[in-house]
């Protein structure tokens, strides 16, 4: 530096001492984690005595020992169990203290890491708000980070959530082996994900693909035949050892090995930085059940950086313990421009040519249905107890013991979502956990409602009646199905007259009736019907049933068949054999894939895998029909036998087809064909589909939804081997396929495989069941010999793909929200209300939106949080719990359609909140909220990443919400609300 002196110039020299990260060397984030299944081999029950309590005990007390030591925790289901059952007082404040100086960070922060291939948005919407609302209310603290690193395969539905939930980077691990091999090779594993086609730039997020690494430090070292990097070694069940030493313990760090380490440690991390832009590297440290025994990982661990760092210029790294937020601030502040991947996901997953994760799209197919019933009961018993509560001030009913039934099932719900629940890819003793707590949760959602009804109607048991609860938010015909014990039935409405039903014997049962009744109800609303044996003059139609002899259907065409129209307004199916094919436009068959169970012949299919031995075979070489013919409701019975000669059928289906009287709105009830089906038992190493054909040229290419909540295109590929299997995708609720002007669409209430695997085709895997001889699988139970018999549900809907647009996005809804059906006791023998019953369900405010928008959640989450931040902050550290908030009621309004979808139903939407809500009261005041409730929409600046079409990096703008509770909602928007109303 030259200066000018009285002396003359002055030449100074400085020694600039320059930070190794700035000089060209690698920074390796050391991010310390346990991978904690909820579910999986063992209950959640189990894990926890096994290890999981002990790694938060431990990692709490082993953080406080060394300011530089950090860790990551991401499911919150464990650390709840912990907080509640096992932390000391002592262990809470240290977690507090934590918190607070960034030693610990909570990641995802949902109840559990929710799969991403079968599961609907709303779950993960769910098991996300409870695990936030947890964090939030405890600790004041909202995660803005990702870590959904063992999900088989990554949906685009993913990163939108993620966004709209404050979050500032994504991060994934399992895709497609070469397309993540293409990826490392060409420094493209960090991308900008635009999720949703439709949502502005503000909700695209930065994501993170691990390389092929993934999240588990190499657990090979060239100079040990231990793990490497584990020196707690592995978990061990039922107990933990006594002695405390464990399976495969690293060898402890000393003198003699500890370059060695070091240089197996920066040869990892040199490895992984070729792959990726910055000179900041993460590297995860840990893997499944690690951290059981904190103290021997850091200590030697501690050692490791030590030296590392102190011989940084001869290996060329520095490194640090970190957490997620460490890591993503370094590569944010970097400004490097980043590319945008559009909403292409990334499904399916296959690790290996013949190792296609396509198989558990379909896995225990009846607790991925109980699941969705669940979901779908949680969401009609929030919405009616929040009307209840607003309705009903002053109620006999306890709000907490009734917030505590809907708590029971949000927590089963939420848990199932992980990704190795309802994937079906767990043990049998863990399916049997998630489908008891759901079965429990849902018995006490089922009786809460009950006494809500009860105590609406103070009813005495004398009569019949059945109370049906339309739980969405627009005015619905349809039927509901009762079974009763009588064939001679009236069905009345709430002012005595006769209610279109019809009767008919059940297909299940020979000792009972099924009686479908037309009902008609506002949004978000009750009807009342009576129920009585006739006495004389009869309302109900009796469906009347033609039976056909068991045909041998291996012997094709024997004679010209009768052809037996079966019609509505909208549909006509035409049965006749299946060679007649100038009558037949579309035809269905079960076939079945036969697969390998000896892993010395070839691959073989698990929970996870399909791997089939060649293409699917017919099933049945005999079929049974029976029609039901009635004035509302027509019925197609077949069953399907293996032999002429069989006793028991192996497939039923079931058809059914609405008439819709005159003066009812039977819109969506004409355009759908709906068919049930009952598949199994299977003989082991089977897997069934339903195969439907058409005349449609597809070229093969086949639409799926991701999570419910938007299409993706799934062209059909050719591999070199596995093609079949890997050409299967995930349909939660919706696929189709379609020409230039026809399209048929599939709905499901539950998720499958499907596939499209010739032109004009559709199948979907309806059941599997599994056997191999894979020592992995049989240590684990992990088999899948599932021998039970499941009843799926399908709406197929076909015509013009305008027409098709309009009507599968609201069947869609209609199919998961199905009417809640409640029986009861009536008092007195005339089919009249009690006053107080008939104002509430006939004269009250019925909530209802437009077609293109869907009420995503009504509910009061009872969460003891203060919305406004530095207050909750306040009360906390003031040690200020307060109670359960019965008065902020949790509204979520989403719009259905994609920007261009429809010329009208694809428009923005304008709402008056407090006209929509009138029903439950007068709104006081109105908040826009993230979408998991935590941020305050108007202080929430997530980072905003540089990418070409964006250069300009900052934050992302927030919005205003309307001073008269007006809002606007746009194409795919999810729009998040607390509201506050006036006291009654």
């Amino acid at each position: 530096l030259l200066l000018n002196s009285a002396m003359g110039p002055l030449l100074l020299l400085f020694s600039l001492i320059v930070p190794a990260a700035c000089r060209g060397q690698l920074r390796a984030f050391v991010v310390a984690h346990s991978h904690m299944d909820v579910g999986w081999v063992y209950t959640v029950q189990e894990s926890m005595h096994a290890y999981a309590a002990n790694v938060y005990t431990s990692v709490v007390e082993e953080l406080m020992k060394g300011k530089q030591r950090k860790f990551i925790a991401v499911e919150q289901e464990f650390f709840r169990l912990w907080w509640d059952a096992v932390a000391t007082d002592k262990h809470k404040q240290q977690v507090h203290q934590l918190l607070q100086e960034g030693q610990l960070e909570f990641v995802i922060g949902g109840q559990v890491m929710h799969d991403e291939a079968v599961t609907l948005i709303d779950d993960q919407i769910l098991q996300l708000s409870e695990g936030h609302g947890f964090l939030y209310e405890t600790f004041g603290i909202r995660p803005q980070f990702s870590w959904h690193v063992d999900p088989f395969g990554a949906s685009a539905t993913t990163p939108t959530v993620f966004a709209l939930a404050g979050f500032n980077a994504h991060l994934i691990s399992r895709i497609d082996y070469d397309l993540k091999a293409d990826m490392q090779k060409n420094k493209r594993l960090q991308f900008v994900w635009q999720g949703s086609p439709s949502l502005s730039e503000s909700q695209q997020i930065f994501t993170h693909v691990m390389d092929q690494y993934s999240y588990c430090t190499p657990s090979q070292l060239p100079f040990s035949n231990r793990s490497g990097f584990y020196w707690n070694g592995f978990a061990v069940f039922p107990d933990p050892p006594k002695d405390g030493v464990y399976p495969n313990m690293s060898l402890p760090v000393t003198d003699t090995n500890i370059h060695p380490y070091a240089q197996a440690m920066v040869a990892n991390i040199k490895e992984r930085a070729a792959w990726f832009r910055t000179s900041d590297v993460l590297w995860p440290w840990g893997c499944d059940k690690q951290f059981f025994n904190a103290s021997v990982q850091y200590s030697n661990m501690d050692l490791l950086l030590d030296y590392i760092n102190k011989h940084s210029d001869e290996f060329g790294v520095t490194v640090q313990y970190a957490t997620v937020s460490d890591y993503f601030q370094a590569v944010h502040s970097k400004n490097l421009t980043w590319e945008i991947r559009d909403s292409q996901d990334f499904l399916p997953y296959s690790t290996e040519p013949f190792q296609a994760w396509t198989g558990f799209y379909t896995s225990r197919s009846t607790l991925k249905g109980v699941a969705r019933r669940a979901s779908s009961l949680l969401y009609a018993g929030e919405s009616f107890f929040t009307q209840y509560v607003r309705q009903h001030p002053e109620s006999s009913i306890c709000k907490c013991g009734a917030l505590k039934q809907l708590q029971s099932l949000r927590w089963a719900v939420s848990e199932v979502q992980h990704h190795d629940g309802i994937t079906g890819t767990e043990s049998p003793k863990v399916k049997n956990m998630y489908m008891d707590n759901l079965m429990y949760g849902m018995f006490n959602v089922k009786k809460l409602m009950a006494s809500l009804i009860f105590d609406m109607n103070n009813a005495k048991k004398n009569g019949d009646y059945v109370i049906v609860y339309n739980p969405l938010a627009w005015n619905i015909t349809t039927f509901v199905t009762v079974s009763v014990s009588h064939s001679s039935m009236n069905v009345y409405d709430e002012l005595g007259n006769f209610v279109p039903a019809q009767i008919q014997s059940s297909a299940e049962s020979h000792s009972t009736y099924d009686l479908y009744i037309l009902v008609e109800i506002s949004g978000l609303s009750c009807k009342k019907y009576i129920v009585k044996p006739s006495n004389g003059k009869r309302s109900v139609f009796i469906g009347k049933s033609v039976k056909y002899q068991r045909k041998d259907a291996t012997r094709g065409v024997q004679q010209s068949p009768d052809l037996l129209p079966v019609v509505n307004d909208c549909y006509q199916i035409i049965i006749t054999d299946r060679e007649t094919n100038e009558t037949v436009q579309l035809t269905q068959e079960f076939l079945e894939y036969h697969v390998n169970g000896d892993v010395m012949k070839g691959p073989i299919s698990d929970n996870y895998l399909f791997a089939p031995n060649s293409s699917a075979v017919p099933v049945s070489k005999a079929v049974e029909m029976e029609i039901v013919f009635g004035n509302l409701v027509t019925e197609i019975r077949q069953y399907f036998y293996s032999n002429i000669t069989a006793q028991y059928y192996i497939y039923a289906m079931y058809t059914r087809l609405y008439l819709v009287p005159e003066g009812y709105d039977g819109k969506l009830l004409c355009h759908r064909i709906e068919q049930e089906y009952s598949v199994g038992p299977l003989e082991v190493n089977r897997e069934a589909i339903l195969r439907t054909s058409t005349n449609l040229s597809t070229g093969q290419l086949l639409y799926t939804d991701d999570n419910g909540y938007q299409i993706q295109e799934r062209p059909f590929k050719t591999y070199v081997n596995n093609t079949a299997a890997r050409n299967y995708y995930p349909m939660v609720q919706t696929a189709y396929i379609e020409d230039n002007a026809t399209r048929l669409t599939l709905l499901a209430e539950r998720a499958h495989g499907v596939s499209s695997q010739g032109n004009g085709q559709m199948e979907v895997m309806l059941h599997r069941r599994l056997w191999n001889n894979l020592q992995w699988d049989l240590n684990f139970n992990l088999t899948l010999n599932d021998s039970s018999v499941v009843h799926p549900v399908f709406w197929l809907i076909l015509g013009t793909k305008s027409a098709t647009t309009v009507l599968y996005r609201t069947s869609q809804q209609a199919l998961e929200h199905r009417p809640i059906v409640m029986f009861g006791q009536f008092s007195g023998d005339k089919p009249e209300l009690p006053r107080q019953l008939q104002q509430k369900s006939v004269h009250s405010s019925p909530v209802t939106v437009p077609p293109n928008l869907h009420v995503q959640t009504l509910s009061i989450p009872g969460w003891r949080y203060s919305s406004n931040h530095t207050e909750q902050v306040h009360s906390i550290r003031k040690q200020k719990q307060g109670d359960a908030d019965f008065s902020r009621v949790l509204l979520r309004i989403r719009h259905l359609y994609e920007v261009g979808e429809d010329p009208v139903l694809s428009q923005p939407v304008t709402v008056n909140l407090k006209s929509l809500l009138k029903g439950l009261g007068s709104v006081k005041s109105v908040e826009e909220r993230s979408l998991t409730g935590t941020w305050d929409i108007n202080t929430l600046k997530r980072w905003k990443w540089k990418t070409a079409q964006n250069p300009s990096k900052g934050f992302s703008n927030s919005r205003n919400i309307s001073e008269e509770y007006i809002v606007t909602v746009h194409p795919k928007e999810i729009r998040t609300f607390f509201v506050y109303f006036q006291d009654q």
